[in-house]
């Protein structure tokens, strides 16, 4: 009996397809494969997967509206994939109830790390009531921060932001959720109050060897740790397929596609 976590992936791509199969396979999951958005829901119907990762641009839809569908009945974690890069298009997917989204080309890890996150997530896995790395020890239960055994003062609204961010670690939080949850819907749109609390933080949190503990997406929002270097640094690699095993017939352009998806900068 196969007891391995099943991830559906909806992409109309093979070579996508093919690509992330190897790289879940080799993470320690099961993939279901569906090429359209009908063909997605019919699938995760039958059988809930543990996640699914969904294409923004299929055939019969886009991935969040079939995330949006999925979330009718399912609070199974959804992380979007596309080439689509622009700041609207991520808004759209995260507000809508993405849990991540991740452009093409991914690296491999990458993608393994975000999706292992936002699992733990759902699973209510993670402790967020303490989180240590290189000296930094922050206890939300307390409200104490310390650096280097050293207490770092924080204000009430420095405190609230870092509880917010931790508390979705590895999670990408859009501007207006972060302002809505922290300030209040009065301030859904006042970025630069955000940009300005988030630059305090980073000079009072972050670490001397260039650790970067909030990152950032540019005009879209902020993520705090996970799967940054803390986070890679413990987790396997996972390996890309073998590209000297590829079928008969396949072209050599096939096969430069795939690399190149593999091997996106980390």
């Amino acid at each position: 009996m196969n007891t391995r976590p099943r991830v559906l992936v909806c992409d109309q791509d093979t070579q996508t397809v093919r690509a992330l199969r190897a790289i879940l396979r080799e993470a320690g999951f099961e993939m279901d494969a569906a090429e359209t958005a009908r063909e997605a829901l019919d699938r995760a119907a039958l059988r809930t997967p543990a996640a699914a990762i969904l294409e923004l641009q299929l055939p019969d839809g886009d991935g969040v509206e079939l995330c949006c569908r999925l979330r009718d009945w399912s609070e199974m974690p959804v992380m979007i994939i596309s080439s689509a890069s622009t700041v609207d298009e991520k808004v759209r997917a995260l507000e809508s109830g993405a849990d991540d989204y991740v452009t093409k080309p991914f690296a491999p890890r990458e993608l393994v790390a975000r999706l292992g996150a936002i699992r733990r997530r759902a699973n209510g896995e993670e402790d967020h009531a303490r989180f240590e790395l290189n000296g930094l020890d922050i206890d939300l239960a307390a409200r104490i921060v310390r650096r280097d055994g050293r207490e770092v003062h924080l204000t009430p609204t420095e405190f609230r932001l870092l509880r917010t961010l931790i508390a979705q670690r590895g999670r990408l939080l859009t501007h207006t959720a972060l302002l809505k949850h922290v300030w209040g819907v009065g301030y859904a749109q006042d970025t630069q109050v955000l940009r300005t609390h988030i630059a305090n933080l980073r000079r009072k949190l972050e670490l001397p060897d260039g650790l970067r503990l909030i990152q950032t997406d540019h005009g879209v929002g902020y993520r705090f740790g996970d799967c940054g270097r803390d986070y890679l640094a413990h987790q396997p690699q996972a390996r890309a397929p073998e590209m000297s095993h590829a079928p008969e017939g396949r072209s050599d352009a096939s096969s430069r596609r795939t690399l190149e998806l593999l091997k996106a900068p980390e």
